[in-house]
C-alpha cells in the first residue's frame, strides 16, 4: 500500500492586475470572515464545553460532480490544521479542483489538482498534528503529505475504511501518522461512490479516476 502523500509546494505569488488595491480589500475580508468564524467557534466550544470532541464543530460543504459532501471539523483538536484548511475554503482554493487519487478499501485523495492534472501552488507546509487522539477511521478527514511529517499544505484525503497504521504512534518520521481533522456527517455515499469509480494512470499519477471527479466549491457552514 502505498502512503497517502502530497508535494510540498513554495508559495507563489499572483500577477498585477490594473486596480491593486481591490484584490487586497477582498483578502482582508476573507480573512476577516475566516477570523469571525474561528472566534465564533471558540466561544462556543468555551460556553458549551468541550468533553465532546465534536461538541460545535464549523462544517465545510463540498460540492462535487457526483453529490454533496459535509464536513464536521475539529479545530479545538486540531487547531492548526481546521485554520489552514478554512483558509482554503475561504480563499476558494479548492473550488474546481478534482480528487486525483482514489484507491478502493483506502481512502479518495484531492484538493490540489485542477481536472487538466495541474498542480495548484499552495501556502507553506503546516505542523503535524496526529498526536491530536483523533483516528484515521472510516469516513474521517485527514491531510495528505510526503514523507516528510511536517509537509502537509493544502491536499486532504477521507478514509474509506479504518486505516489505524496511518493513525498517530509516535514523534518520529516513521511514527508521526496522519492528522485527522475532522469526519464527514453527510454524503458518505458520495464518498463510496467516488470510491468505487474506474481509475488508471494520467499525468504522471497512478489511480486517477478515468472520468474527473470535480469539487465544483467548497464552501463554509456555521452550525
Amino acid at each position: 500500500m502505498q502512503p497517502v502523500t502530497s508535494a510540498a509546494i513554495p508559495t507563489g505569488g499572483g500577477s498585477a492586475g490594473l486596480n491593486q488595491r481591490q484584490p487586497v480589500i477582498h483578502k482582508r475580508l476573507k480573512e476577516d470572515t475566516l477570523r469571525k468564524i474561528l472566534v465564533i467557534t471558540a466561544v462556543i466550544i468555551l460556553l458549551a464545553g468541550a468533553g465532546d470532541v465534536w461538541a460545535v464543530s464549523p462544517r465545510v460543504q463540498l460540492d462535487t460532480s457526483m453529490g454533496i459532501i459535509v464536513l464536521e471539523l475539529s479545530p479545538h483538536r486540531a487547531p492548526k490544521t481546521v485554520e489552514n484548511f478554512l483558509q482554503y475554503v475561504n480563499d476558494g482554493f479548492y473550488d474546481d479542483t478534482i480528487f486525483h487519487r482514489v484507491i478502493k478499501n483506502f481512502m479518495i485523495q484531492g484538493g490540489g489538482l485542477t481536472a487538466d492534472m495541474q498542480r495548484k501552488i499552495a501556502r507553506p507546509p503546516i505542523d503535524n498534528e496526529a498526536d491530536n487522539g483523533l483516528k484515521n477511521r472510516v469516513g474521517s478527514i485527514a491531510m495528505a503529505r510526503t514523507g516528510d511529517p511536517h509537509s502537509a499544505t493544502a491536499q486532504f484525503f477521507i478514509n474509506t475504511k479504518d486505516n489505524p497504521n496511518l493513525d498517530h504512534q509516535q514523534k518520529s518520521t516513521q511514527g508521526w501518522g496522519y492528522c485527522v481533522f475532522g469526519r464527514v456527517v453527510k454524503g458518505m455515499e458520495v464518498v463510496s461512490a467516488i470510491e468505487a469509480v474506474k481509475t488508471g494512470s494520467r499525468g504522471g499519477y497512478r489511480d486517477v479516476p478515468v472520468k474527473p471527479v470535480l469539487i465544483r466549491k467548497a464552501t463554509v457552514i456555521i452550525p
